[in-house]
């Protein structure tokens, strides 16, 4: 592979060390993936419009001439180069450094890195090696392969909003951006399949993804549900899809906040976890009542179920109940939001929630990355200001000297 930008972790290298990416991604669903890629030490060069970047950098923002938080939290540890593609030398520049890289990534609306000119066999005529990457609403021969697609539209068409939100309610839109990111991160693990076949052929391929289908994929136990009940998936409130247990559900504890919930679970595979829950709550003397014998009389008795874990949720605040349950081997979580995460010392010491400082905006924290390898640590290092690597990469990769560079500037190129 090639030399990438020199990374290191634990161990000298990282897990993608050497592996070079040109990033022609925007917003969510293809950010996400070169972010991963990037956070496993590959060397993501983010390629954008010189007239004001990649669009997610004023996409909901906060400032009007800053990079947005939006923008900050999906493309931490990347470069940023400047490049017209709409100039001919813009063009001649990126196919030069087609032939040096490892991956291409993009996910414009549908046909227009087509019409630029770097469809997948141009680009492969160019660097056989190559991995090319796409991520897209919908996949090549359906009825909606041409249409627009964002975060939602791949939740609503893919099945998720389908099953989310009370029974006989409206359908409802899941809160994480499971079309968007979830499509990402699939098409990150293709990446790295289609990198690992390479080494043994040789030749690089295409990676596909479609929101539509990586959310179906995140909706698989829904389809599992299908096959039990013989009819479509419904929504289920916080029961699981399946719906063969109890509880399966969300008490309220003490507090008067909006989140100062607790749910707690049931496994439907035995009655173990029922059996901790009433020795917790102080009634052992249900074990034997018929009511709640099997995780299917207790989903029947559902109500019931749910009354007795509510009285005894409301003398404890979500924190206590869920370390009393949890120490008793009963499946429970508090539902946390996003200032608790972000202030949990635990998050913070594996590195799940960071600090860091950014040239314009200051200190800030968010989000790193989740898959820890032991052997390759890749510190969070904040997004790159809009054309910041424009001197190393294209002196690196492209031999152009300072003079060259300001020249291209003047003329509107980079």
């Amino acid at each position: 592979m090639s030399e990438g930008n020199g990374q290191t972790g634990a161990a000298g290298t990282t897990a993608l060390h050497g592996v070079k990416v040109l990033d022609l991604t925007q917003f969510e669903a293809g950010t996400s993936c070169t972010e991963a890629l990037a956070w496993l030490g590959a060397d993501v060069i983010k390629v954008e419009n010189p007239a004001g970047g990649e669009q997610g950098r004023r996409s909901s923002a906060d400032r009007p001439d800053q990079d947005s938080w939006y923008f900050m939290v999906l493309n931490a540890n990347k470069r940023s180069i400047t490049l017209n593609l709409k100039e001919e030398r813009g063009k001649a520049m990126l196919r030069e450094m087609i032939g040096q890289a490892d991956i291409f990534i993009e996910n414009f609306a549908p046909g227009v890195i087509d019409r630029l000119g770097f469809s997948y066999d141009a680009v492969r005529a160019l660097n056989p090696r190559i991995i090319y990457a796409q991520v897209k609403g919908f996949g090549p021969g359906s009825a909606y392969e041409n249409y627009l697609s964002f975060d939602m539209i791949g939740q609503a068409t893919g099945g998720a909003m389908s099953i989310t939100g009370e029974p006989g309610g409206r359908p409802l839109k899941p809160g994480p951006t499971i079309g968007d990111t979830g499509a990402g991160l699939h098409c990150a693990i293709g990446i790295l399949g289609a990198l690992y076949q390479r080494q043994a052929t040789g030749e690089g391929q295409k990676v596909f993804v479609a929101m539509q289908d990586s959310t179906v994929n995140l909706s698989r136990i829904a389809f599992a549900a299908q096959l039990i009940h013989k009819k479509p998936a419904e929504r289920s409130g916080n029961q699981v899809n399946i719906g063969t247990t109890a509880p399966s559900e969300v008490y309220k504890a003490n507090g008067d906040g909006p989140n100062d919930y607790v749910y707690v679970y049931g496994s439907r595979a035995s009655s173990v976890h029922w059996h901790r829950l009433l020795d917790v709550i102080g009634r052992p003397d249900l074990k034997d009542d018929p009511r709640f014998a099997t995780p299917e009389a207790r989903r029947d008795h559902v109500d019931d179920v749910n009354a007795l874990i509510a009285d005894w949720m409301k003398d404890h605040d979500k924190y206590d109940a869920m370390r009393i349950l949890g120490e008793a081997g009963v499946p429970a979580g508090a539902v946390l939001d996003t200032q608790e995460i972000t202030d949990d010392p635990g998050m913070r010491q594996r590195e799940m929630i960071v600090e860091l400082d950014h040239p314009e905006r200051g200190r800030f924290t968010m989000p790193g990355w989740p898959v820890k390898l032991s052997e390759s640590h890749v510190p969070v290092q904040p997004a790159p200001l809009l054309g910041a690597d424009n001197g190393d990469v294209y002196g690196g990769w492209l031999g152009l000297s300072g003079e060259e560079l300001a020249a291209l500037k003047n003329d509107g190129v980079i």
